[in-house]
């Protein structure tokens, strides 16, 4: 049996936004076996300078980043879309275990199979120092911050 990941390809404005805040809400459960699941199990990744395939190696690159990025929470905004397509940008805040603060922004590239999961993702990150007093970026999205883009700076 094939698993699906709703909503399928091809993508409206409606199940891309869908899309792009379900994986919102996965990466932010910081479980890298949850956030696996989205992608199939030969997805191929550039993440930052690092390339990647399959579940098993998505699992391990993500416990990694979250071993490293301590309270990290993370925004995904929906840039644009097309067939099996969604391109989207992202700003997230961390520490260090020093316990320097981080705001992390970048664009993601994503391609689908017809089952719905994630057969290739390429992430661009660039990591900006912030104080903690700057901090934007606290835990999940709420409801009533779902569908607000985030400011640039």
């Amino acid at each position: 049996m094939t698993e699906e990941r709703p909503p399928l390809p091809p993508f409206t404005r409606e199940t891309a936004l869908e899309k792009v805040q379900s994986a919102e809400d996965a990466w932010n459960s910081r479980d890298p076996e949850r956030v696996a699941l989205a992608y199939s199990e030969d997805s191929v990744w550039r993440n930052r300078d690092s390339f990647v395939t399959g579940r098993a190696a998505i699992v391990e690159l993500l416990r990694q980043k979250w071993a490293r990025e301590l309270d990290y929470a993370l925004r995904k905004d929906l840039w644009a879309f097309e067939g099996n397509r969604i391109a989207v940008r992202f700003q997230y805040e961390s520490h260090d275990t020093s316990g320097q603060w981080w705001r992390s922004y970048g664009n993601e590239l994503w391609e689908f199979d017809e089952h719905g999961l994630m057969r290739r993702r390429e992430a661009s990150i660039n990591d900006v120092r912030i104080e903690e007093s700057e901090r934007r970026i606290f835990g999940p999205r709420l409801p009533e911050e779902r569908g607000r883009d985030n400011p640039l700076r």
